[in-house]
Order: C-alpha cells, then structure tokens, then sequence
C-alpha cells in the first residue's frame, strides 16, 4: 500500500494540505505549475519534496478527477 504523499495536520502551517515528511505546502506547486514553471523548478525551490512525491500527488489527482468524470 503506497504511502500518503499530502497530509494536514493542524500543528503543521495550520492545517493546510503539506507533502509528507515536509513543511511544503501543495498550493505551492500547484501555483508553480499554473504560472508555467516546470517540475524542475519547483523541486529546485523545494529540494525537501521528492520527484517521485510530485508524480504520487499528481497521479492520485488524476485518478480522482477520472473517477468523477
């Protein structure tokens, strides 16, 4: 069984969505994505978050937005 690759915790940026294991908000890559930075970028900004964290979360959204399609 994989892992969760986000986690809240309250005690952690006051429950905002993080990737595990980090103090890195999800937001903050999904704002690098939507102003057109690459992956690269945003891990060279965030060397605490894994390549392979990025492609878990984005898998898991894709699988979540399929399934409500």
């Amino acid at each position: 069984m994989k892992a969760k690759v986000i986690v809240s915790d309250c005690h952690i940026l006051g429950g905002a969505p993080v990737f595990r294991g980090t103090r890195v908000p999800l937001q903050v890559l999904i704002d690098y994505l939507e102003s057109g930075s690459t992956i690269d970028q945003f891990l060279q900004g965030f060397p605490t978050v894994t390549r392979q964290q990025v492609i878990d979360f984005l898998d898991e959204a894709k699988e979540k937005v399929l399934v409500q399609a």
